[in-house]
């Protein structure tokens, strides 16, 4: 009877659906900064695993060196590892934008090659454009995976200028 109320107890934890029978529910909004006539909130959009991040500056007017902070425990190994934006506003498509961040004989950063269970923690600046981020809301979805398109984190990130 120990068995089958182990076995029961595990099912109910891991068991797909197992929160109130309607799938499992998302993850918490986050704040990334709020400051300077912009606030950035993300959510996590792996079903699987939530991520921490934060901006060191948070303005309109966006510089070209800007310093994140971002942490996660890996649960694909990457030899390789890109990144996708996709940027929206009322339901327009602004921008899509591939990286590639680690290159099998480039590694771009020190977290390049980590294996699966390790964690990945960057702090330090990101090379973009230096923009004013005109008055709206835009929606971004960023995606990080690995060679073989298995996903390593998942943003669904809200931008409001104002």
């Amino acid at each position: 009877m120990e068995g089958f109320t182990a076995v029961l107890l595990i099912w109910t934890l891991i068991a797909p659906g197992s929160s109130g029978g309607s799938g499992r529910e998302a993850w918490p909004t986050h704040l990334a900064c709020r400051e300077g006539g912009l606030e950035v909130l993300y959510q996590s959009c792996d079903p699987l695993q939530d991520f921490g991040l934060s901006m060191d500056q948070c303005s309109k007017q966006l510089k070209s060196n800007l310093n994140i902070r971002f942490g996660i425990i890996l649960r694909e190994d990457i030899k390789e590892l890109f990144l996708d934006i996709a940027l929206t506003a009322k339901g327009s498509s602004i921008l899509n934008y591939s990286y590639p961040i680690c290159e099998e004989d480039q590694p771009k950063f020190s977290f390049c090659g980590r294996r699966k269970g390790e964690q990945i923690y960057y702090a330090g600046p990101v090379n973009n454009l230096g923009v004013d981020i005109p008055k709206g809301e835009y929606q971004v979805l960023l995606e990080l995976y690995t060679e073989s398109r298995a996903t390593v984190a998942c943003a669904n990130a809200t931008i409001i200028s104002f």
